[in-house]
């Protein structure tokens, strides 16, 4: 079996065109732009943030389709196609969604460097597990680092959002 693979010109620009927030984007990226560098830098959406570069801090993660995914270990150009959400798609007309307002009655977060990705992939798991317990939370949370917050306050407004807020130390 042959394949065929289309090769890019490091120094030309390729148009790529996705589904950004529920909304058609358009833009040229060169092949070796990084998708996280391509949210923030062209299309002006700093929510997402760049931390370690090598897809281990978690501070980049956005959602891919529906998977959160970190957005540091993608180029641009392999977003044609597909449908891209950000933590700026959370919440409506300016209101924060149940997820969103959780973290701010826990104070969930400290400096917030790490929360839009931590948002994202809880985002993933109260919509695909609304029946994840406290250790599936944590499970989640191995992926994203905080210096700040110790990560109960994270737990407890998950666990508020999925309804289980009285099973954690007594809240």
């Amino acid at each position: 079996m042959r394949y065929s693979m289309q090769y890019l010109k490091a120094d030309s620009k390729t148009d790529i065109k996705f589904y950004l927030n529920g909304k058609l984007v358009q833009g040229m990226a060169e092949p070796r732009r990084l998708l996280v560098d391509f949210l923030r830098h062209d299309l002006g959406l700093t929510g997402t943030h760049v931390g370690c570069e090598h897809g281990v801090c978690g501070a980049c993660t956005i959602r891919i389709n529906g998977k959160a995914t970190r957005s540091c270990l993608l180029y641009a150009v392999q977003m044609s196609g597909k449908t891209i959400e950000t933590v700026e798609a959370l919440g409506n007309n300016g209101k924060l969604n149940s997820l969103q307002r959780a973290f701010q009655k826990h104070h969930a977060l400290q400096c917030g460097f790490c929360t839009p990705g931590i948002l994202m992939s809880l985002t993933q798991l109260i919509e695909e597990e609304p029946d994840a317990d406290e250790e599936r939370i944590k499970d989640i949370l191995t992926g994203h680092l905080c210096r700040c917050t110790g990560y109960e306050n994270i737990i407890l407004a998950a666990l508020e959002v999925l309804g289980k807020e009285e099973g954690k130390n007594g809240v």
